[in-house]
């Protein structure tokens, strides 16, 4: 499974951008997208997650701000960020989870894609 996130960018506060994550490979061993971000000189951090029904997670300081969605059609999954702050300002990765059962054992993985950069300015 190979991942492409695009659609970063500097906005200011308050301000909305939608990243996109395009997938390609064996996408049905794929369980989970997860959104992660990386600020300068901290840990990268889960910020959403989708699941193959549908089911959605977030962390706390952006509930209400960013939504996660998937268009299966286009094997591409989103996450709209509105009222964006200074603090929203990182790296974003996109990331697949789930289960390789090509093999003759079941074999688990995280794959990353490249990251964007997000830069909200005040």
């Amino acid at each position: 499974v190979q991942l492409q996130a695009y659609g970063g960018g500097l906005v200011q506060t308050g301000g909305s951008l939608r990243l996109s994550c395009a997938a390609s490979g064996r996408l049905s061993s794929i369980n989970t997208i997860e959104w992660y971000r990386q600020a300068p000189g901290k840990q990268r951090e889960l910020v959403a997650t989708i699941t193959r029904d549908g089911s959605t997670n977030y962390r706390d300081i952006v509930k209400g701000r960013f939504t996660i969605s998937k268009n299966n059609a286009k094997d591409t999954t989103y996450l709209q960020m509105n009222s964006l702050k200074p603090e929203d300002t990182a790296v974003y990765y996109c990331a697949a989870e789930g289960m390789d059962w090509s093999g003759d054992s079941p074999v688990a993985f995280r794959n990353w894609g490249r990251g964007t950069q997000v830069t909200v300015s005040s």
